[in-house]
């Protein structure tokens, strides 16, 4: 989903690493105005802004309990800096993870539905998920 939302956003901006003090909400807020200063005021759908966290079933395998996937930070060659990784503890702090909310109700075929729906189905998992298992529905 995080490769489908850079290829639909509007604004794309390149993502800007930073080295020093990561957890700090210091580096946090100059971050915060960097990107807004790219941004410059543009709308619309922005995406190379953050690693996304999302949903994977490699949490669910993952050998220790309460991990988060983290995925994506796309440069502007529509490459992502961040491969997907699971690593961090679900409580890791870092300017650089973002966290963009997604409705639970979506659209198939004209008909809503809830994404757990979509998930489990054998025939449209593909639609919101590219791994061998889509059963890692939510973080607690």
């Amino acid at each position: 989903m995080v490769n489908d939302i850079y290829q639909q956003a509007v604004v794309k901006l390149e993502p800007v690493p930073m080295y020093a003090f990561r957890d700090s909400s210091v580096t946090m807020w100059q971050h915060h105005l960097i990107i807004e200063g790219q941004r410059k005021l543009r709308k619309g759908l922005i995406a190379g802004i953050k690693k996304d966290v999302v949903l994977s079933d490699q949490v669910s395998r993952y050998p220790k309990p309460d991990h988060e996937a983290i995925y994506g930070w796309h440069k502007l060659d529509e490459k992502p800096i961040q491969p997907l990784y699971v690593g961090h503890i679900n409580w890791w702090v870092d300017y650089s993870h973002g966290i963009r909310l997604v409705y639970k109700t979506i659209w198939v075929d004209g008909k809503k539905m809830d994404y757990t729906q979509v998930l489990s189905s054998p025939t449209l998992k593909r639609l919101l998920c590219d791994e061998q298992f889509c059963d890692f529905y939510r973080y607690n």
